[in-house]
């Protein structure tokens, strides 16, 4: 197990135990919590897992890692097809998927060269051979906008595998995963700070959420600019952020990036599509 974990255990004398643990991964920092009768030794092994996994991700689908799958299929898939993990294979073809249901909001090649709203299309992917081709050159995937709430539904995989009904998976406060309850109650509370408007959503800035994900997208300061809007192919500028919640980590994560780059007739028709009933700007 790596050293990077650390973690806090306390049971109660009815047998209840308190587990919080965290680590740095994925350019972030990941805060678990369980709330289960399982020992702490038992808890640390579940920890292990999701680190695991965690960093296997990284590894095939980190558009900044010169040595990930995906940095080699961005490299070659140009010029040959290049046979995918099962892994990479279903990120794809889901990116790919999302990208006409959202009406091209989403977009995985927006950082190709000479990139314009037709260049998804030169991504083939063949289900027979499990491979992918680029039709045109200049031709990057970037999952990066992706990668987290994929993440969130392979954590949601091994608490299950583990029995854990009650957790709360914080990814860098952008990727949230509530499962079951708090000891203190129903769900789990999620504080937005001041920056939520209070009439709008409630006096203590707060979201109950239970077995859901919070996804947010967007610029965390007016400096940051690493989203791009499909329609002008420009950094979308400004101090602005848009959270929603979903039954699924890795669509919530589509779902709010698109809604984010998205005009306000687009928004209007992928909020009624996908039946969205949070949504939130910060």
């Amino acid at each position: 197990m790596c050293s990077s974990i650390q973690h806090l255990y306390r049971q109660s004398p009815d047998g209840d135990g308190l587990f919080y643990a965290w680590f740095p991964s994925m350019h972030t920092r990941i805060d678990i919590m369980l709330s289960c009768r399982n020992s702490e030794d038992e808890l640390l092994l579940v920890i292990g897992a999701i680190q695991d996994t965690l960093q296997q991700l990284e590894k095939i689908a980190n558009y900044y890692d010169p040595a990930s799958e995906l940095a080699l299929v961005n490299k070659v898939a140009s010029l040959r097809p290049v046979k995918l993990s099962r892994t990479l294979y279903e990120m794809i073809f889901l990116c790919l998927e999302y990208h006409k249901k959202t009406l091209g909001c989403f977009d995985v090649t927006i950082h190709s060269e000479h990139y314009t709203r037709d260049t998804i299309q030169s991504v083939q992917l063949s289900a027979e051979d499990r491979s992918v081709f680029f039709w045109q050159e200049g031709v990057t995937i970037n999952l990066s906008g992706f990668l987290k709430g994929y993440a969130l539904e392979q954590i949601r995989k091994i608490l299950e595998k583990y029995l854990i009904k009650n957790a709360l998976i914080n990814m860098g406060n952008s990727s949230v995963f509530a499962l079951g309850n708090h000891p203190n109650g129903k769900g789990w509370k999620v504080d937005f700070g001041k920056r939520v408007n209070t009439e709008t959503y409630g006096k203590d800035n707060a979201l109950l959420l239970f077995d859901e994900c919070l996804t947010t997208s967007g610029n965390d300061s007016a400096e940051r600019k690493h989203l791009i809007s499909p329609q002008s192919g420009k950094l979308i500028e400004g101090f602005r952020q848009l959270a929603i919640v979903t039954a699924n980590g890795a669509i919530g994560e589509i779902l709010s990036t698109s809604l984010f780059v998205a005009n306000e007739e687009q928004r209007a028709l992928l909020i009624d599509r996908f039946r969205l009933k949070t949504v939130i700007e910060l």
